[in-house]
């Protein structure tokens, strides 16, 4: 735990804040977002709950910030993993399931973002003000344009207009699927005692390269036929 001082610069400030996040995130190392409280976070930081609700309006806050900041590693790390692992003289079918692969393991390397990915919806944009709120959608709809442009990169036959609405797809599908491949004991001592039900139960990375290979190919078919 570290213990801070009045924050009196900008600067200071900013260590803050930063500090926060950054607890947030080995926090999210160890535990899903559901189990962040604020109470740990501030413990955790060595500051007082009210002085964290200094920086950020609420738990929810921080997280959409941290998720904002994941995206962004997230799409740094996966230009250069999209780079190596697709072949730009290979037939567009071919270069399309290179991509979905690329993504899905991309993003199984990542639980933090995906577990933030899942609850964005239904948990972190809950408790925030509007400012907060329209801020972070401004940042979403960069994020997936920029995404977007990194599909384009490697498959050209994408329009401007599916590339974004493909990045889009798939960030919504993580958000499902994520959740429905981390089961709890309660699940997993019932696919134990009935193999019957093995069908159900998801892996996160084949699951999702099959759907994004699904959402690729039929983005390209809809393309080719206008």
């Amino acid at each position: 735990m570290t213990l801070f001082q009045r924050a009196r610069s900008a600067e200071q400030r900013e260590v803050r804040r930063r500090a926060i996040l950054d607890t947030a995130a080995a926090m999210l190392a160890e535990m899903t977002v559901a189990e962040v409280t604020l109470n740990e976070l501030s413990r955790r930081v060595g500051l007082a709950k009210s002085n964290v609700l200094r920086y950020f309006e609420s738990r929810e806050a921080v997280l959409l910030d941290l998720l904002g900041s994941e995206w962004q590693e997230w799409l740094a790390a996966l230009a250069g993993e999209l780079d190596d692992a697709v072949d730009p003289s290979a037939p567009v079918a071919v270069r399309g399931d290179q991509l979905a692969a690329v993504l899905a393991t991309s993003l199984n390397n990542r639980p933090v973002l995906c577990d933030l990915v899942s609850a964005q919806a239904a948990v972190l944009e809950r408790n925030v003000s509007p400012q907060v709120a329209a801020t972070y959608k401004r940042a979403t709809m960069a994020g997936l344009m920029d995404l977007g442009a990194l599909l384009r990169g490697h498959l050209g036959e994408l329009s401007d207009h599916d590339a974004p609405r493909l990045a889009a797809a798939a960030m919504v599908t993580v958000g499902a699927l994520w959740p429905q491949c981390q089961p709890s004991a309660a699940m997993l001592t019932a696919y134990e005692a009935d193999p019957s039900l093995a069908a159900l139960r998801l892996d996160f990375e084949p699951a999702l390269r099959e759907f994004l290979e699904v959402f690729i190919s039929g983005t390209l078919a809809r393309a080719a036929e206008r």
